[in-house]
């Protein structure tokens, strides 16, 4: 999907099953690919979106994805909008799905302290190598090489969605114009779906999106606007 994908397993297994375990997060992720990817014409969501497949015919998961962007539509008052470009696209949802799903397998493989990066979005569960809990870096939104943030946590889907790499690709659904206001919205949930969607969603309302991510439960922000201000939940993980 045009992202980098990394892995880290800070449990004590031996090599070769901690290489079958990596081997099956990659394999998902290329799976996730060949179905998901808007760059490829002969994925699946691309030939069902030029109606080549029916939904009775698609695949669990695709059924899947469009019923979960269909109820996120409705839970964001329709800024969540897997057509804001008039075609199907559910990158916003996907990456962090399958971020989350490949985190679900391995902690039912035995692996329950890991790490998975895709692409920005991060899953975190129990504790690295050092024994000590995760640290997530939040990139700046203006210096590539620097942090605007750091999270802690031992059970953390954060999620980033900005404009310092590909631009304004963010549409308001409403105006069909790219959104404007916020450069870098992070969100922090247990689920990494959800919480790509839901960071996704803040970025296109613009600065209203701040008070938005406010009211809503179970879920932290980090915000930085495009005139550099930073907002964020007074019980965000930060480390100290």
């Amino acid at each position: 999907m045009g992202t980098a994908i990394s892995l880290e397993i800070a449990d004590d297994l031996p090599p070769a099953t901690l290489h079958e375990l990596a081997d099956q997060v990659f394999g998902w992720m290329r799976e996730v690919d060949a179905r998901f990817s808007t760059y490829r014409t002969d994925s699946e969501v691309c030939r069902f979106d030029r109606g080549e497949v029916l939904l009775s015919e698609a695949s669990a998961d695709l059924r899947f994805v469009l019923e979960a962007c269909a109820d996120l539509w409705g839970a964001t008052d329709g800024f969540f909008d897997a057509y804001a470009t008039g075609r199907l696209d559910p990158s916003g949802f996907v990456k962090g799905w399958a971020a989350q799903v490949a985190s679900d397998r391995l902690l039912a493989a035995g692996a329950p302290n890991h790490f998975v990066n895709a692409g920005g979005d991060v899953r975190v569960r129990g504790c690295s190598a050092s024994g000590e809990p995760w640290r997530i870096g939040i990139r700046h939104p203006w210096d590539p090489m620097a942090t605007c943030l750091v999270l802690v946590g031992t059970d953390l889907g954060v999620a980033t969605s900005g404009v310092y790499e590909r631009g304004r690709h963010v549409l308001d659904p409403r105006r069909g114009a790219p959104a404007g206001g916020l450069r870098s919205v992070t969100v922090v949930g247990t689920d990494l779906g959800v919480a790509d969607a839901y960071a996704t969603a803040a970025l296109a309302m613009g600065a209203a999106g701040i008070g938005w991510l406010d009211r809503l439960a179970e879920h932290t922000y980090a915000v930085v606007t495009d005139d550099a201000r930073q907002y964020h939940s007074s019980d965000l993980p930060l480390t100290d």
